[in-house]
């Protein structure tokens, strides 16, 4: 009878050091104080440039400008805010923003998917595309308004040599000044749609692509049923900041329009009713008021969007 030899423990394993948690405190504080050092440039910068305009246009709203030039600006409160936005020149200018919105954004989305999706294949120079597709974002709103303001002139610009004379000329025209100051619009902010929807299209998968090729999914079906919806975050996205875009959109009108009494009031989008109100009827209070109008729409609209059509975006991974 052979004796059973009794079962060997395993050695405890070696403890760790214990950890210095004075020396670990000390070096978080000095990341902590590190980090805040490298924020203070930009804290200041957005303080003096953003903080304190938007205070002091709070503080614009209070007072109104005498009628008399030269008078110094009485304190009012906000009593003249209500005359101001229910203004037949603000309201106006309101209505034709909202137009100029609704012209601006779903087009330059539109276009800057389709351009997207055609520039995602495959193919030998494809990537000379994408620089001309994506070149309008570097684009001033001075040199497209030039461009645009001599393809559209109706000695010899473009439309006359596509056999096109709109009389009055386009520019100069109420039904088509809008739409042709919309269309510049569209093609400065066309560059970074396809960016952002290129840079979308980049994080679907494809093999889910070809695994629906495979199965018998059309080109179409393939688009709408799995491109888009895994597109929806970068789709909200561009739309959110396609709003904000069009919204603060002025140049053009400046450049091209400026104040032709007969185009006047149907381009008077109102980034330019402001600049107006402020320079040439040299009212500050009441400009200030448009201004805070303006932003409390942007931000009402992004959070609808936020709330909203965030409920529509999947982020299936």
């Amino acid at each position: 009878m052979t004796a059973t030899s009794a079962p060997v423990e395993p050695a405890p394993a070696p403890r760790p050091a214990p950890r210095d948690s004075r020396g670990l405190r000390t070096r978080l504080r000095k990341e902590a104080a590190l980090a805040y050092v490298l924020l203070v440039p930009a804290l200041v910068l957005f303080g003096v440039f953003s903080f304190y305009p938007f205070l002091r246009n709070f503080k614009l709203m209070l007072y109104e400008t005498p009628p008399v030039p030269g008078l110094p600006a009485h304190y009012v409160g906000l009593h003249q805010i209500l005359p101001t936005i229910t203004s037949t020149q603000f309201t106006q200018s309101l209505v034709t923003t909202i137009i100029f919105v609704i012209l601006v954004v779903p087009i330059s989305l539109l276009l800057g998917l389709a351009l997207a999706v055609a520039a995602h294949r495959k193919l030998k120079g494809m990537a000379v595309y994408r620089v001309i597709f994506s070149s309008t974002v570097v684009s001033s709103v001075a040199v497209a308004s030039v461009v645009f303001g001599t393809l559209l002139n109706p000695v010899v610009g473009l439309l006359p040599w596509l056999g096109i004379n709109p009389t009055p000329p386009a520019l100069e025209n109420t039904t088509w000044a809008l739409p042709s100051v919309a269309l510049i619009t569209i093609w400065q902010f066309l560059g970074l749609s396809f960016i952002i929807m290129s840079a979308g299209l980049q994080s679907v998968p494809d093999e889910l692509l070809e695994a629906a090729r495979i199965d018998g999914a059309g080109s179409w079906t393939r688009f709408w049923r799995m491109t888009v919806p895994l597109l929806s975050p970068t789709i909200f996205f561009a739309v959110v900041v396609s709003t904000i875009y069009a919204f603060q959109a002025f140049g053009a009108v400046d450049i091209l329009i400026g104040n032709q009494n007969a185009v006047r009031l149907h381009t008077n989008v109102l980034i330019y009713n402001i600049l107006n109100t402020l320079q040439i009827e040299s009212n500050p209070g009441a400009a200030a008021i448009m201004a805070t109008v303006l932003f409390l729409i942007i931000l009402g609209l992004t959070l609808l969007q936020l709330r909203f059509l965030e409920r529509r975006v999947n982020y299936a991974r």
